[in-house]
């Protein structure tokens, strides 16, 4: 076991604090220095909301502030579960028709359904869950179904390969 240090005398201690004091006034310094600069530059001109006043002071302080301009800012929807499955269920085609393999349609429609059944054996919270999972493979083949005819749409719409094309051959003399 170490021994215990020893405190310095109190003459050094008073020189640390009257140091610490000076950095401490000095940092002020070079912050005040740095906003002088930048003004001078014109980095604070034409701010957004410059000259408007600061939007909700005067107001009651809400600690969870922040948290609400989050929400707000990022367009962040909190739903209760029941709801939020209802929403993903009404989104699920158009998620799976962005993914490119069987595997990851399964693997999407298995988490759907995952969720939906931890819901159903969760209290609930909020209006009720009506949502019902989804059969996998008849998902699949509806997934492999509506790819088929983009597919086929988009074939239609390319214009007909041209005859005229000359096909260059590379020769060895």
């Amino acid at each position: 076991m170490g021994e215990p240090e020893e405190l310095p005398p109190p003459a050094d201690r008073a020189a640390e604090r009257a140091a610490a004091r000076a950095r401490i006034e000095q940092q002020q310094t070079w912050v005040d220095v740095q906003i002088r600069r930048a003004m001078e530059r014109g980095d604070f001109d034409n701010l957004p909301g410059a000259g408007k006043p600061i939007e909700g002071l005067g107001v009651e302080h809400d600690p969870e502030w922040w948290v609400k301009q989050l929400i707000e800012r990022e367009k962040i929807a909190v739903l209760p579960p029941a709801l939020q499955l209802r929403k993903d269920d009404a989104e699920l085609d158009a998620l799976l028709d962005r993914l490119g393999s069987e595997d990851e349609v399964r693997e999407q429609v298995e988490d759907f359904n995952a969720r939906v059944i931890r819901a159903r054996y969760t209290p609930v919270d909020g209006p009720p869950l009506i949502t019902m999972p989804r059969q996998v493979e008849e998902t699949v083949a509806a997934w492999r179904s509506r790819r088929a005819a983009r597919r086929a749409a988009i074939a239609a719409a390319a214009p007909p390969p041209t005859g005229s094309r000359r096909r260059w051959r590379w020769r060895r003399r």
